[in-house]
């Protein structure tokens, strides 16, 4: 979901400084997300497999004070706490596409707008319609709306380097979207038994935090305990404690003030997104991929599981091309330079690709571990569908350009 930065200054005298920036810009490849988002899988599976005993105990033990409901199990604090970091930096991105970037402007969103808004409706329809009504339970017809951009611009940089970097760009400006509307269902379908006193207190952190960065005199170890301090809030007030992340993101400047070299989100992104793309995403994979094989054969037979995984394998495919069209058949936007339409039909297997925010609507949608567990098996069967499917239809099209 990012664009490219530029390089980091190499040549340091430090030997060991030298080391730490070279590991934080493989961290911000996009093909090492994606790889690291595999062996976190794959590691999860394995220790959900042989010894599911151990991995339900560490995931599942509770830790925290028992005030403000701060007493979670460890997957908790990964997907409550830690995954608001990776919101945060989501956050800074799409302000940044929508200010900036190549979201700025409504003839330039409008195609990967109307491509998203598809690639959402659809597979919801899609997933009640399979389901026969039951994904409507817990919103269930919420998992298979988001896509995975991690992963996608992992297959999507197997490919090949032949395609027009429109392609690049459509899927990254609809991810972009698409997070926006995750974050949005999130909030909405999951607040529970809220409380205004908490949500304003929380709501009042993050416009402190606000002024502090726009005032730019703020040092980055005391805005620390006013983004901790703002999380607690949201958490208490009942509203999902990620929502936190993303809305500190949006507040977060992306235009460089009179003698700054760069923006706070620049800077920002520039610390925290190895950390988040290196170490939280993928301890967040190896919290919510952990599925035992018996699973699999039951959530074959689970109407809600067929509902998601056919949302996300046609639902997506169907949404994101189909709005993409309409976008273009409306004349309100024109493909991007060099781009067919045999290239946004790859585009949109991909966005097939749920995981990591699909995979946290699946823990929120029930508190039945037997129907998380086929939730969760839904979305990474189908994500490592569509991305087999996706590179294939890639590297056909990267063969066609070259």
């Amino acid at each position: 979901m990012r664009m490219p930065r530029p390089s980091l200054p190499f040549g340091r005298s430090n030997g060991k400084d030298e080391r730490s920036e070279s590991l934080a810009e493989f961290l911000r490849e996009e093909t090492t997300g994606g790889k690291l988002l595999l062996a976190a899988t794959a590691i999860a599976l394995l220790w959900a497999n042989l010894a599911p005993g151990a991995y339900e105990q560490i995931w599942g033990a509770e830790l925290g004070p028992h005030w403000l409901h701060l007493h979670l199990p460890v997957a908790a604090w990964v997907s409550d706490g830690l995954l608001a970091v990776f919101f945060f930096v989501a956050g800074m991105e799409v302000k940044r596409e929508l200010t900036v970037g190549e979201l700025a402007g409504w003839r330039a969103a409008a195609l990967p707008l109307l491509a998203a808004a598809g690639g959402m409706i659809v597979p919801a329809l899609v997933a009640l319609a399979v389901s026969g009504g039951r994904a409507a339970d817990g919103g269930a017809w919420a998992v298979p709306v988001a896509t995975d951009i991690a992963f996608a611009l992992g297959v999507l940089a197997l490919a090949g380097s032949a395609l027009p970097a429109g392609v690049r760009v459509l899927l990254l400006s609809m991810a972009v979207i698409d997070d926006l509307g995750a974050i949005a269902l999130i909030a909405v379908l999951f607040t529970q038994g809220l409380n205004l006193l908490w949500l304003l207190a929380g709501l009042a952190l993050c416009g402190a935090y606000w002024l502090a960065q726009r005032h730019r005199r703020t040092p980055l170890p005391l805005m620390i305990p006013l983004v901790v301090a703002a999380w607690v809030c949201i958490h208490a007030s009942g509203v999902h404690a990620t929502v936190t992340g993303v809305l500190l993101g949006l507040l977060t400047p992306v235009v460089a003030g009179p003698g700054e070299k760069e923006s706070p989100a620049e800077r920002l992104e520039h610390r925290l997104h190895p950390i988040s793309a290196g170490l939280i995403v993928p301890l967040f994979a190896l919290a919510a991929a952990g599925i035992g094989l018996g699973a699999i054969g039951t959530a074959v037979s689970d109407p809600i599981a067929q509902g998601i995984f056919f949302g996300l394998l046609v639902g997506k495919v169907v949404g994101i091309f189909g709005g993409a069209y309409l976008a273009v058949r409306l004349r309100l936007a024109s493909l991007p330079s060099g781009v067919g339409w045999a290239d946004v039909l790859p585009v949109a297997v991909l966005g097939g690709i749920g995981y990591t925010v699909s995979l946290l609507i699946a823990r929120l949608t029930t508190d039945d571990p037997v129907a998380a567990e086929h939730a969760a098996t839904s979305v990474l069967a189908a994500s490592f569908i569509a991305s087999a499917v996706g590179l294939v239809l890639l590297r056909l099209r990267t063969r066609a350009h070259s």
